[in-house]
């Protein structure tokens, strides 16, 4: 039965994409599709994919009716986004896809299958922008390699939005976060071991816990984390404020200090710039596509090899001395940081970037 349902859903995508991507298009103009008739705001939770289709909508709004392209991102795709990006190459538009990670053996069973599908919509893309070198490292190996209308362009951050705040906060006590969504208990419980080696040395430390505990059903999930901290005996110095909306986040990120992320092979966090706009020096996992982010000016990188098979976490005596390195010399790291984040990271060339894509593509566009 649930093959009949799915064999009519299909049928139904394919009918209304083909009368969507049919319709006569304007002569002029880059009309974006988003591949969703409408879009989470920011005052709703959402993901890093989504953030960035928010950040188009601001000089590119979602056109559900006669677009002429179709923009997709790796980690945010609609269900048949293939279909999607087939019917409207077949009716002339362009499509660019915005490419983040992949799945390789260490993400388990399921992981060819994952891949199977971003490749079929990888194929149908004319253009593709690979959000950092270790997102397109990864895609060549796993998914197929790609020489030719693509590009690297780092996940943005809004410099006006998220900024310092106008008096800094004292560095006693120190404030430490975590944020994004969790998908595995280590992320967290590192950093808490980071709290616990950090006042053992006597740093009057706390931790906030931001975004979804997603390992697990919330409340199971959120039961593990209190169950460590009392075995700790850390629970005066760990706050949980759970999942959090992008226009909530620029506070969040103002009422701390330093950044923690130990996530190994992160393709490219946008919260991670963020944070670094925000005046927040990044103690990280020197994996994945975060060294290209964050600069020896502006955090603290713990190595780590190039792994496909396994995950290699910080050590929290590592992370623990990385902070206290970043203390010592706060305000020149909190500067850098800000600094790095608009000169490299600013939205305003994001978006400027994208305009000239789109209408290099629109000159071949069949209108």
């Amino acid at each position: 039965m649930n093959y009949f349902y799915e064999i009519i859903s299909k049928c139904q995508i394919w009918r209304r994409e083909r009368q969507r991507w049919r319709q006569p298009q304007p002569s002029e103009g880059c009309r974006v599709y988003y591949g969703a008739d409408s879009m989470q705001s920011r005052d709703e939770l959402s993901g890093g994919g989504i953030i960035k289709v928010q950040d188009l909508q601001m000089i590119f709004p979602n056109c559900a009716e006669q677009p002429n392209i179709l923009y997709l991102v790796s980690s945010a795709l609609p269900p048949y986004a293939n279909t999607m990006a087939r019917i409207a190459r077949e009716n002339g538009a362009k499509v660019v896809l915005n490419q983040n990670g992949v799945s390789y053996p260490v993400h388990g069973g399921a992981w060819k299958r994952t891949n199977h599908f971003i490749r079929s919509v990888l194929q149908e893309a004319d253009y593709v922008f690979y959000q950092s070198h270790f997102c397109k490292l990864a895609a060549d190996r796993y998914i197929g390699k790609r020489d030719s209308a693509c590009e690297i362009l780092h996940n943005p951050v809004n410099t006006d939005c998220f900024c310092p705040i106008d008096k800094p906060l004292p560095l006693e006590p120190l404030r430490l976060l975590i944020a994004g969504t969790h998908n595995l208990f280590r992320r967290v419980e590192t950093a808490l071991n980071v709290i616990y080696e950090l006042r053992n040395n006597g740093v009057d430390a706390y931790l906030e816990i931001a975004g979804r505990l997603a390992w697990a059903e919330e409340d199971v999930a959120e039961q593990q984390v209190r169950d460590y901290l009392s075995k700790r005996h850390i629970e005066s110095y760990v706050s949980i404020s759970g999942p959090y909306s992008q226009k909530a986040a620029p506070e969040l990120f103002r009422r701390s200090h330093i950044l923690l992320h130990s996530q190994y092979n992160d393709c490219c966090p946008r919260l991670v710039v963020e944070a670094m706009a925000s005046g927040l020096p990044v103690v990280y996992s020197a994996s994945g596509g975060i060294p290209e982010q964050v600069d020896a000016d502006s955090g603290v990188g713990i190595p780590a090899p190039v792994d496909w098979e396994a995950r290699h976490w910080p050590s929290a005596t590592d992370m623990a001395a990385g902070v206290e390195t970043i203390m010592a010399s706060y305000s020149s790291y909190s500067r850098a940081a800000r600094r790095r984040a608009v000169d490299d990271f600013d939205v305003v060339s994001w978006l400027e970037r994208h305009r000239v894509v789109f209408e290099s593509l629109g000159e071949d566009m069949v209108l």
